[in-house]
């Protein structure tokens, strides 16, 4: 079983930062990648960013050059630098866990409010 645990969020005004991460744990074999999705309410949830386990990333047209998704590997841990942030960046942010074999985790989500 694996668990991911997230840290970070919080009410932030526009054009200001945060930074989540979210931390895995238990029996984490071959790591296809990791990353983070959102969801705001009566929306679907949809990928904000990831990172496979070769380096690359992907990014939602949204958040280009705004946010930015990193790893520790050694730690197995995943970030989400979140900067310039607007009103639309508010949602629930859920880490995600992909492993080789095809199971997916879900972490418990985290609040990003963005509002003045």
């Amino acid at each position: 079983q694996v668990q991911l645990v997230e840290s970070g969020g919080g009410l932030e005004q526009p054009g200001g930062s945060l930074r989540l991460s979210c931390a895995a744990s238990g029996s984490i074999i071959g790591i296809q990648s990791m990353g983070w999705y959102r969801q705001a309410p009566g929306k679907q949830r949809d990928l904000v960013a990831r990172i496979r386990s070769g380096g690359l990333t992907d990014y939602a047209d949204s958040v280009k050059g705004r946010f930015t998704v990193s790893r520790d590997n050694a730690k197995n841990t995943v970030y989400l630098q979140m900067t310039s942030l607007k009103p639309e960046d508010t949602a629930v942010y859920y880490c995600n866990l992909d492993t080789l074999i095809g199971r997916t985790y879900w972490g418990q989500g985290t609040q990003v409010t963005v509002s003045s």
